[in-house]
């Protein structure tokens, strides 16, 4: 097992599926928050969802209603069971810390596999693998 330590930016644990994606994420606009689908049109996960994967990605991009997207993705039941970010930004950040979606940053993104599983405790800003 592989421990990845970062920085909190909301706290909670969680443990599923990782999703990895190299490029940004831009949730409002790019995720659908009724299905939970990336939708953004030649995104690497396009037509993927995001629901209940632990959501890897470099930062988020696009406009701050992106905070309400996460919001309202965790309202439908179809948020990330956590967020792990190489630089996590304030729309991220807002988004995760209303919905009470676990978020941390700082972690070198590119050592998790799309499919493994992961662990996220957020507390204390740990990631394995």
């Amino acid at each position: 097992m592989v421990n990845l330590t970062g920085r909190k930016i909301c706290s909670g644990k969680a443990k599923g599926e990782a999703m990895v994606s190299i490029a940004p994420v831009s949730f409002y606009g790019g995720v659908d928050p009724d299905s939970g689908i990336i939708v953004e049109k030649g995104h690497p996960l396009e037509g993927k969802s995001v629901a209940g994967k632990i959501l890897a990605f470099p930062n988020g991009k696009g406009s701050t209603v992106g905070s309400y997207t996460l919001y309202r993705l965790k309202k439908n039941g179809k948020a990330p069971a956590a967020i792990i970010n190489k630089e996590c930004e304030t729309i991220v950040a807002v988004g995760c810390i209303i919905s009470e979606i676990p978020c941390v940053d700082k972690i070198e993104i590119d050592k998790i596999e799309s499919g493994k599983t992961v662990e996220v405790d957020a507390e204390r800003g740990i990631v394995k693998i």
